[in-house]
């Protein structure tokens, strides 16, 4: 949530903040009515979106073990903010939408499974970091979840489908990513980019958009198991293209866009208070009427609510609910400083001070 410092890649903040902005798309996008267009479009972007975030926070989880600063960590940042918006979520949408809510905490909210799942994925970090074979161990267990995983609890369906990706990120180096650096590279990206298009086009012929969520057991979408498990493993193989290709694409020079990637998890923890009040304002009612002036007044309003949120004044406000365990502690050094300041030499230089 800070600014970026010399340590960090602006070419995975340029990445964070494409992709989070594209989850907040797809999520306004699905409150839509479902035209060709729009189902084409949400398609599109759900065959390789969710891969490159996933792929994107396996290679900055690459370091995580089992230390104890390390597991606090992960607690702070990710298991306590996950309580947090959870209740939120729920709050809002019993208070303000009327809606009755069933499993809290264990059936997660839409936008909310992905800190389940980065929970569970940064625990195996350490075992499929020094694993042989981790890639294909990772694809086995998700191409054999749709057999077993139909239950919503946690989202454990998703945890396994979406691994692959995520120990791709892990086993990846900077120098295998710099074959994703020139021209060549960008042109094949387009290329990518154009085939998936006419995949997205035709999914319905042979997967579901269901099919894009991993979160489905094969035979509740009307698939044998050996069928199913050849449609996962295309759409993981789509996946990955899309999501090399994304990040051929991606600038790596560093700017305003590149900073607020580093306040992508604000974004995604706050942005369904945003798609919620859309749906509670009659949005999706309205552009049954006027389809094409909604979708382009619900992309763009997407964009300027991740923009917004992840504008340095809002998210430095938004800081105590995103991650309410570092500001106490912030406020608590601040608070002891403050107490110490009267005992300094106010006479001395400022330089002194510092």
């Amino acid at each position: 949530m800070s600014a970026p410092t010399a340590s960090r890649d602006p070419w995975f903040d340029n990445a964070k903040m494409a992709l989070v902005t594209l989850v907040v798309i797809g999520h306004v996008w699905a409150v839509l009515p479902q035209t060709a267009l729009t189902r084409n479009l949400y398609d599109f972007v759900y065959l390789w979106h969710m891969p490159a975030f996933v792929l994107v926070a396996g290679y900055l989880s690459r370091s995580f073990d089992y230390s104890p600063r390390r597991l606090r960590a992960l607690v702070r940042t990710v298991a306590v903010p996950y309580l947090v918006f959870e209740g939120l979520l729920a709050l809002y949408r019993t208070q303000v939408g009327g809606e009755e809510m069933e499993n809290l905490f264990l059936d997660p909210h839409w936008p909310m499974w992905f800190l389940v799942a980065l929970f569970c994925w940064r625990l195996m970090t350490p075992v499929f970091r020094s694993m042989p074979g981790a890639v294909p161990v990772a694809v086995l267990l998700s191409l054999s979840a749709g057999m077993w995983a139909s239950s919503d609890t946690l989202d454990v369906a998703r945890i396994f489908g979406l691994l692959p990706f995520f120990v791709i990120g892990l086993v990846a180096t900077p120098e295998r990513f710099e074959a994703l650096r020139g021209q060549a590279p960008r042109v094949l990206a387009l290329v990518a980019f154009a085939a998936i298009a006419l995949v997205s086009a035709n999914t319905d012929r042979f997967a579901s958009t269901e099919w894009l969520y991993y979160r489905t057991a094969y035979d509740d979408m009307g698939a044998a198991d050996d069928q199913g498990m050849l449609t996962r493993l295309a759409l993981l193989g789509i996946g990955l293209v899309g999501a090399l290709a994304c990040l051929a694409l991606m600038p790596r020079r560093d700017g305003w866009f590149a900073r607020m990637g580093s306040a992508s998890i604000v974004v995604y923890l706050v942005h369904g208070f945003a798609v919620k009040t859309a749906v509670y304002a009659g949005f999706g009612g309205w552009s049954e009427s006027h389809p094409w002036l909604g979708l382009l007044l619900g992309t763009a309003g997407a964009i300027l609510v991740a923009l917004f949120l992840a504008w340095s004044p809002v998210t430095r406000r938004l800081e105590v609910l995103v991650d309410p365990v570092g500001s106490w502690q912030r406020l608590r050094t601040r608070r002891r400083e403050a107490r110490r300041e009267p005992e300094r030499d106010e006479g001395a230089p400022v330089a002194e001070r510092v």
